[in-house]
């Protein structure tokens, strides 16, 4: 008998469909209750557009597993961070031609200092690894990636930014 916990972490993101919600880290909890079942997620910013696509996709495996009721909770805090996208995840994000996001910025607590700056982006080519790359446009296809080059080899790449 497969679990709901088991069948939700094999829905993949409809953004980027090789990536599990498990591999992005925004699956946070799978309860099964005498009600049904209560899913948790986490958007990776309070306005992802694909949110009500996820919810969607949830419940439609749940329901395919025998699964009747299934609840699907947005929970925003914790904040999402690109820190709890999985070892796995960032593999898969490279072998797609995507650069996988380095360690977040620590948050902290109170008020946040603001810090003026050049930023370090430096940033591996998921294609040949060189470290000489450009960054061509703040974002991607969407507002979590940006555009990159890679100056060594030429090709464009995507980066998912750390958040």
């Amino acid at each position: 008998m497969t679990t709901a916990a088991e069948v939700a972490a094999t829905v993949t993101d409809p953004e980027l469909p090789f990536l599990t919600l498990a591999d992005l880290g925004i699956l946070r909890d799978v309860r099964e209750t005498d009600d049904g079942v209560e899913v948790t997620i986490t958007p990776t910013y309070s306005g992802c557009p694909a949110m009500g696509a996820i919810e969607t996709d949830l419940r439609r495996a749940l329901h395919r597993a025998g699964y009747e009721r299934a609840r699907v909770r947005t929970s925003l805090a914790p904040a999402w961070t690109t820190d709890w996208i999985s070892d796995e995840g960032k593999a898969k994000l490279a072998a797609a031609g995507i650069a996988p996001p380095g360690p977040a910025p620590q948050r902290r607590q109170g008020p946040v200092p603001l810090t003026l700056g050049i930023r370090d982006d430096r940033v591996a080519c998921p294609r040949c690894g060189a470290g000489n790359t450009e960054r061509l446009a703040a974002f991607g296809a969407t507002a979590c990636r940006e555009l990159r080059r890679c100056l060594s080899c030429r090709e464009p790449f995507e980066h998912v930014k750390e958040i």
